[in-house]
């Protein structure tokens, strides 16, 4: 199952191809299954994919594009089960459980939301952040417009350490805010 993507040439940088191959086989056999378990891969799952950079590797941004697909091909069959076997009604329930979850820290003052950088002197500019998190604050109460694929497409410049969020805390919060977005979709 070789170049399942396009490649970057040898002399420049790319995901590398085996963990790129292995994920997509993986990703394949359990999307075939009749049914998902709660040992399944789910889209949060494929969205947590992570790849090391090799020589000759794949195009990134054609693996991420594809995994975006598939991170939506697993949340639209998760919640299509869901409903077929307890109803539209206890998956609205279940999502606003998931939803009140990410509350408690868009409550939190602006510029402490999330900590500042761990391991690193610089991290996710704050205000940025906190500008994306307004509009999520937004979409749960009025029902502002804001899709997966927005929040999933987001960047952030890099800050000094007073200015700025941890990076890897904002990425794990975010994707959970993804997962429940998708969820509404």
């Amino acid at each position: 199952m070789r170049d399942m993507f396009p490649h970057v040439n040898q002399l420049s940088r790319g995901y590398h191809r085996g963990q790129v191959d292995d994920f997509f086989a993986q990703a394949r056999m359990a999307y075939e299954r009749p049914a998902l378990d709660e040992q399944a891969m789910s889209a949060l799952d494929v969205h947590r994919a992570a790849f090391d950079m090799a020589r000759g590797g794949y195009k990134t941004d054609a693996v991420d594009a594809a995994l975006d697909r598939l991170e939506t091909a697993f949340a639209t069959r998760a919640r299509d089960q869901f409903v077929r076997a307890y109803g539209q009604e206890a998956w609205m329930s279940q999502l606003a459980e998931r939803a009140q979850v990410l509350y408690p820290r868009l409550r939190r003052p602006l510029g402490q939301r999330f900590r500042g950088p761990v391991k690193s002197r610089r991290g996710y500019d704050a205000r940025q952040v906190d500008d994306l998190l307004d509009r999520l604050i937004a979409f749960f109460d009025t029902g502002a417009p804001l899709t997966a694929e927005e929040l999933r497409a987001a960047t952030f410049a890099s800050k000094g350490k007073r200015a700025a969020y941890d990076e890897r805390t904002v990425d794990a919060y975010l994707a959970r805010a993804i997962d429940v977005l998708q969820g509404a979709q």
